[in-house]
């Protein structure tokens, strides 16, 4: 299904607050044409101050509750608060995806870019201070990628990508692996229950870091040579995707065939498992997990 004929519902961004206290005070731009190095600007100046923002809820779950969900509920609903300000202060005709339902189609008014933003991923170590979680933003116009941003704020790392340029960590090109077979230095990052799932023969490490985001941009970046990946949404990964084809990598359905992103607009992709990876890599990985009947 071609990305550009995927009618999603979209919102345009609450008009509230008539003040904020941060870098959005410079006058707005012409709408029906921006520069690309604008909305780049705006994507990295947001995501960098909502990751300073966010440390002050980093670590501070209750130790004897596993998951404190008021914390990261807080957490999540201040950032989301952040960034729709943020965006309606700067862009206000522009969208803001809800994950849900289709609505608009094709346009050439201001309404076509949608920014899809993730407040928080790896929320667990979010909360027990493991600095393993970020942030991303993703611009699309008429439903097409035009970038995405994954930001880490306890590590500092800031993964960025345009569609179809190169992928960067901070100032520095990024790429997939470039390695032509799996060995036993070979690291396989993978999900919480991945044990339930597979049985595995690869050969190399078997790591999970509790973050998805953080795991794609690693296979990007060549410190992993793939990544399982279950159970995440449109808005979990559409900064990532940008990032991770960038680099030369895919998304890919266990069985080999390629993902459309567009596939999770309405939500959780249910018992849908992919590996992100280098293409060239993928019979030799997915040769090594055996499906647990």
């Amino acid at each position: 299904m071609e990305e550009s004929a995927i009618r999603t519902r979209m919102i345009a961004t609450t008009s509230h607050h008539s003040k904020t206290k941060n870098i959005y005070k410079e006058s707005r731009l012409d709408h029906k044409h921006i520069a690309v190095e604008d909305l780049e600007a705006f994507a990295r100046e947001t995501i960098l101050a909502a990751g300073e923002n966010a440390l002050n809820f980093y670590g501070r779950g209750v130790p004897e509750v596993k998951f404190d969900r008021a914390l990261g509920t807080q957490a999540e609903l201040q950032l989301t608060h952040f960034f729709q300000e943020a965006l309606q202060q700067r862009f206000p005709e522009h969208q803001l995806f809800d994950g849900q339902g289709p609505d608009d189609g094709y346009t050439h008014e201001a309404r076509r870019y949608l920014w899809v933003f993730d407040p928080l991923d790896g929320m667990s170590n979010f909360m027990a201070g493991i600095p393993i979680w970020g942030m991303s933003v993703a611009l699309l116009e008429n439903f097409w990628p035009v970038f995405g941003f994954c930001h880490m704020p306890a590590t500092g790392d800031l993964f960025y990508a345009r569609a179809g340029q190169a992928a960067y960590r901070g100032d520095s090109p990024i790429r997939v692996s470039s390695q032509e077979s799996i060995n036993d230095e070979s690291v396989l990052l993978n999900f919480s229950r991945f044990h339930q799932y597979y049985r595995s023969a690869f050969p190399g490490k078997h790591l999970n870091l509790g973050c998805t985001s953080a795991h794609i941009c690693y296979v990007a970046m060549g410190r992993a040579e793939a990544a399982v990946i279950a159970h995440e949404s449109y808005q979990d990964l559409a900064a990532v995707r940008v990032i991770m084809q960038a680099a030369g990598g895919k998304f890919m359905r266990m069985d080999g065939t390629n993902f459309p992103l567009a596939e999770y607009l309405e939500g959780d992709a249910g018992d849908v498992h992919l590996m992100a990876l280098s293409p060239a890599l993928f019979k030799q990985v997915r040769g090594c997990l055996q499906n647990v009947v």
